[in-house]
């Protein structure tokens, strides 16, 4: 597989495809290998059918360096909808892929990959504002600050200033950016309560079901994907060790400590770690009370190491970052504790678009490493 360099000219693209197309033939075994290479010879691009497609964004999952739950990449639905290029198209199939793939809580992976010139300028499809106040405090998430005003920018006049606000969607396609604002039956919530400490359901914490991530780019067979949407379900660890506890994001740790009666006065009586813990424990316990499909940091490490038992018997090696891998919580315990991986990026796969809200500056990444 090649592995990611800058494309330079039509020939690394060609290049690229060549590599894709013996890929594909030798892992399906599906007949037709000279009649594709020669339409690419003859085209100068890899114009790529609907199984090629399907397979290219299954092996990108494969390919995902920093993702832990890679065991079923084959089990991965693609919705080609190449063919759709206008606003209200890819926003009504947007709400089909939210609600076909939430199942009634067996959540589905799927990813939906649209046309040409369209591209979503939310980083994930599902997100809650972050509004800035005079103070400098955040009501709401404050990842989510820029991308707020982004969005009143172009015209979205907010919501009820809740800090659980959901955010329309700026879908881009032709040159021209739209708003749209998801249906409240689009967007499936978990309210989170504790199974033995009532105080914490006070806290009137919720999160939704579903992350479909939207700013990476679709990298097949020399060609690329802006708009391709797509999700799995959730780890437990991303909403209760980061995503509510980050002191960047919602920082609830000190009222989930105040919930559970914690001494707080000092960190040595390790009060940060239980209310950690006990978080972790709400979440799991408020999806499994919904039905909702929810992994936790020990299930998903050791099918991560089944993983790496199937791969190296189909003869390829996994590769991984391995900070990306370890869960936040408890990490040693886990069986990528001791493990070491090549982290080298090899496509298919994604990359990460530049926010269209954040400037860029010479000479820094505009991503996180």
């Amino acid at each position: 597989m090649p592995a990611f360099v800058p494309r330079h000219d039509q020939a690394q693209r060609e290049a690229e495809a060549l590599e894709f197309l013996h890929l594909y033939h030798a892992e399906t075994g599906q007949p037709g290998l000279r009649q594709r290479q020669a339409a690419l010879y003859r085209d100068g691009h890899l114009t790529l059918s609907t199984q090629e497609l399907t397979f290219g964004a299954r092996v990108a999952w494969r390919n995902s360096t920093r993702c832990v739950g890679r065991l079923p990449w084959q089990t991965l639905r693609v919705n080609d909808l190449r063919h759709v290029t206008d606003h209200d198209g890819v926003f009504t199939h947007l709400l089909a892929h939210l609600h076909g793939t939430l199942n009634g809580g067996r959540i589905l992976p799927t990813m939906s990959v649209f046309g040409p010139g369209v591209r979503i300028h939310n980083d994930q499809l599902i997100r809650y504002a972050g509004y800035r106040q005079p103070d400098g405090t955040v009501t709401g998430d404050p990842q989510n600050a820029a991308l707020t005003e982004y969005l009143r920018g172009l015209g979205w006049p907010g919501g009820p200033g809740t800090p659980f606000d959901v955010l329309p969607l700026a879908i881009e396609a032709a040159g021209q950016v739209q708003l749209f604002e998801l249906p409240p039956d689009a967007v499936h919530e978990v309210r989170i309560e504790h199974p033995t400490c009532p105080a914490i359901a006070g806290l009137g914490l919720r999160w939704h079901a579903l992350p479909v991530i939207s700013n990476m780019t679709l990298e097949v067979g020399g060609e690329s994907f802006q708009a391709a949407p797509f999700n799995g379900w959730y780890l437990q660890t991303e909403i209760a060790a980061r995503n509510l506890t980050d002191e960047r994001r919602y920082d609830l740790l000190p009222a989930v400590a105040a919930a559970l009666g914690l001494d707080t006065r000092t960190r040595r009586s390790l009060w940060v770690d239980r209310a950690l813990l006990e978080l972790n424990v709400a979440v799991l316990h408020s999806f499994d009370r919904d039905g909702v499909r929810i992994a936790d940091h020990h299930a998903v490490t050791r099918q991560f190491r089944h993983f790496e038992t199937l791969e190296a018997r189909a003869g390829r090696s996994v590769r991984g970052r391995w900070s990306w891998l370890l869960p936040p919580m408890a990490p040693a315990t886990t069986p990528l504790w001791d493990r070491a991986y090549d982290d080298t990026e090899v496509r298919p796969n994604f990359t990460a678009q530049q926010p269209v809200w954040q400037a860029a500056r010479p000479g820094v990444c505009p991503f996180h490493p």
